[in-house]
């Protein structure tokens, strides 16, 4: 069965470390809106050049160029065994805009809430680095920064939008326009909270035993 997963959480909880793992694990595209959006700021595109002003500022996207984005990349033949979402949505318009553009796909969608305290938030995005070539974004090894791009050799940076200062503005936009999120899918029985302060391997672990629940549960509703 396909599996579309939304990866909910605040800036620095982890999103995209855990997407690109499940994304592996299960061999199905991992989707990150704001991969593509600083793809598109290095680019030079019309639309990247809007974004990085905005992006700079610590504030959101519209809803409609991010809708437009995501329905385009969905719309792709390798998404048809399932997507993982990282960074979208972030407002509930863009979540019931979601819920249109996947009508008629697998029923099966889950949503996890990586939870992390602010203090702790603010203590990682503060001080991360992400390469200056490919935008990744490299962890840790035993414990200690790295000091080039595992993935392509280049230049470790600190991003833009990591000061302190927007930092916080950015924790302050998530708490106004993104955290309504986890009461529009709570609801959901598929929607799981994970604590996100634990390592990243036990997070890694409690992810995946969500998905397999929900698998789980679905198979077992459509084979009574």
């Amino acid at each position: 069965m396909p599996l579309n997963l939304i990866m909910l959480g605040a800036p620095g909880a982890g999103k995209g470390t855990q997407a690109e793992r499940l994304a592996a694990r299960r061999g199905i595209p991992k989707i990150s809106t704001g991969d593509m959006l600083r793809e598109a700021v290095q680019a030079g595109t019309q639309i990247g050049l809007g974004a990085k002003a905005i992006m700079d500022r610590g504030e959101l996207v519209s809803d409609d160029v991010m809708i437009g984005i995501v329905q385009e990349r969905l719309s792709r033949p390798d998404t048809r065994p399932g997507f993982i979402l990282d960074g979208f949505p972030r407002t509930v318009d863009q979540a019931t805009a979601l819920d249109g553009i996947i009508t008629g796909q697998s029923p099966l969608v889950v949503v996890v809430d990586i939870d992390v305290p602010e203090v702790e938030l603010v203590r990682r995005l503060t001080t991360r680095l992400v390469c200056r070539t490919c935008t990744a974004t490299p962890e840790p090894v035993d414990g200690r920064p790295p000091t080039v791009c595992a993935r392509c050799g280049g230049e470790l940076v600190q991003r833009s939008d990591d000061s302190e200062s927007v930092v916080r503005e950015r924790l302050k936009v998530y708490a106004v326009k993104t955290k309504p999120l986890v009461d529009y899918y709570r609801a959901r029985p598929t929607f799981y909270s994970i604590d996100g302060a634990q390592d990243a391997g036990r997070v890694a672990a409690d992810i995946e035993a969500a998905v397999t629940e929900a698998l789980r549960a679905s198979l077992g509703e459509t084979t009574r």
